[in-house]
């Protein structure tokens, strides 16, 4: 009876923590992603469009050495359970040395990808944005800590400290005339000021030192988490390498902007919820029963929070772009609708991943990853034929073979159905059925007006007619959620 009780207890602090967790991540990524907007509609009518293509390039290029930033080891930490504290010192110490050796070997590196692209002034950018890597390191296992407790009630400061230097270095440095060099000295202050903090509210301090058997343990589980790694960070790239190849730096800044949003909205918010759903599977990897209640309920969650975010990048594209980059964008509209329709299909069981990591099967992901680039290169490249928007119709067609098959494994190890998975998407989908055509006939209706008030008038009338069919068939579920992360009393 006693074992129960302490189970029990033990179960409603993880759900607490988790559900605390995601309402602070999610308010750092609300805030964060506001402020990104925010500066990105300012600096596109600040920046020429080849400003933003060199920054983009040269951010495929840190993707690329970064994959192999920590070897993984960041998730085995999250997920080990003895030697915890020596473990981190041990992390510390690996990242500091890939962090310091990377940013060393991308100064040589730089040209190589400058040829790539045709364009020289990229080698500069590249060399400086490698700066990063180092300044990144100091701080990481520092910010998988308070991951790992779920405590992001603190990691919030540290990120939105980044966030803020960001904003005000690259909007001053642009209109001081800095062109380039203001997105690329906001990233480098964001990520010292992020380290500063986090060194500041966690007060661990770490060891230098290298322990043999721990190292093996992670290693063992980190090489396939890095394997996976590589082959996502190698899929979520490829589409640029594509494009600032065939069409150039400029028309590579229409496809980034086209991007950003879906990026922000969608994609982002996946990785926000994975923060925290990642360690939570974690710590009840030997509960199946929970896991798969877990998975199941990020699935109804994910679906209620992306459904409508896609359905109203596709319907209000057109004011989206004029409001938030002006006209000088447009040609950012189809392909913005295009992605959209990807986020959403990217989001469908996105975190049975998490699980997959959280049992010791990495392997899994790194699997589906090979099976993702067989069929996104072909798909990319016959795209490019028609111009961009093949490039997003190749980007969506791959995505949905990879979800299919991805969900069709799903049910074989977290015990679960495909009728499971759509049950716990109707809810969006009624709100969906009603808030599209709300949304486009207001749309039609307020053409003649000011983008910016078309573009409100969109967003409310769609918000309004989602969360009220999401109230109506959803309410129980909405008010144990605001008990879950403390918004409503018990």
């Amino acid at each position: 009876m006693i074992n129960d009780i302490e189970n029990s207890e033990d179960k409603g602090q993880i759900g607490r923590r988790a559900g605390q967790g995601i309402f602070w991540n999610f308010l750092t990524y609300g805030l964060g992603r506001a402020g990104v907007l925010l500066t990105t509609s300012i600096l596109a009518r600040l920046l020429s469009k080849d400003d933003f293509g060199l920054v983009a390039i040269a951010v495929v290029a840190i993707n690329y050495f970064g994959v192999i930033k920590d070897l993984g080891l960041g998730v085995a930490l999250i997920q080990r359970r003895e030697d915890v504290s020596e473990a981190a010192n041990t992390v510390f110490t690996i990242n500091i040395i890939l962090g310091f050796f990377l940013s060393a070997a991308i100064i040589p590196f730089a040209p190589l990808f400058a040829g790539y692209f045709n364009n020289p002034m990229i080698t500069p950018v590249l060399r400086w944005l490698g700066a990063s890597f180092a300044i990144n390191a100091l701080g990481s296992v520092h910010n998988i800590w308070l991951m790992r407790e779920l405590d992001y009630r603190r990691k919030f400061i540290p990120d939105m400290g980044n966030t803020v230097i960001k904003i005000l270095v690259s909007i001053g440095l642009a209109f001081g005339g800095f062109g380039v060099w203001s997105l690329v000295f906001g990233q480098i202050l964001g990520a010292l000021a992020s380290v500063v903090l986090v060194w500041i509210i966690l007060p661990w301090r770490p060891r230098l030192t290298l322990n043999k058997k721990i190292t093996a343990s992670l290693l063992k589980f980190g090489r396939s988490i890095i394997g996976g790694d590589i082959l996502t960070v190698v899929i979520d790239n490829l589409d640029y390498i594509i494009v600032g190849r065939i069409f150039g730096v400029a028309q590579l800044s229409v496809y980034t902007l086209a991007y950003r949003l879906p990026e922000m909205l969608v994609v982002g918010n996946l990785w926000v919820l994975g923060a925290v759903i990642f360690p939570a599977f974690s710590s009840i990897q030997d509960r199946p029963d929970e896991m798969r209640r877990g998975f199941l309920t990020s699935v109804r969650l994910i679906a209620m929070i992306i459904v409508p975010i896609c359905l109203g990048l596709v319907i209000a594209a057109d004011p989206i772009v004029r409001v938030l980059f002006g006209d000088q964008w447009l040609d950012v509209i189809p392909l913005l609708q295009v992605l959209a329709i990807y986020a959403w299909l990217y989001s469908l069981g996105y975190h049975i991943g998490d699980i997959y990591k959280a049992i010791g099967r990495p392997d899994i992901l790194l699997k589906l990853g090979l099976l993702s680039l067989i069929i996104l290169i072909p798909a990319m490249l016959i795209g490019s034929q028609i111009g961009l928007i093949g490039i997003a119709w190749g980007h969506l067609i791959a995505v949905l073979i990879r979800r299919i098959v991805s969900l069709q494994i799903a049910t074989r190890f977290v015990d679960v159905s495909l009728v499971d998975i759509f049950n716990e998407l109707k809810p969006s989908f009624l709100g969906g059925l009603l808030m599209a055509p709300v949304t486009l006939t207001v749309l039609i209706l307020t053409a003649a007006i000011n983008p910016v008030l078309q573009l409100v008038s969109v967003v409310v009338s769609g918000a309004i007619s989602y969360l009220c069919i999401l109230w109506w068939v959803e309410r129980e579920n909405l008010l144990r959620l605001f008990r879950v992360i403390g918004l409503s009393p018990t």
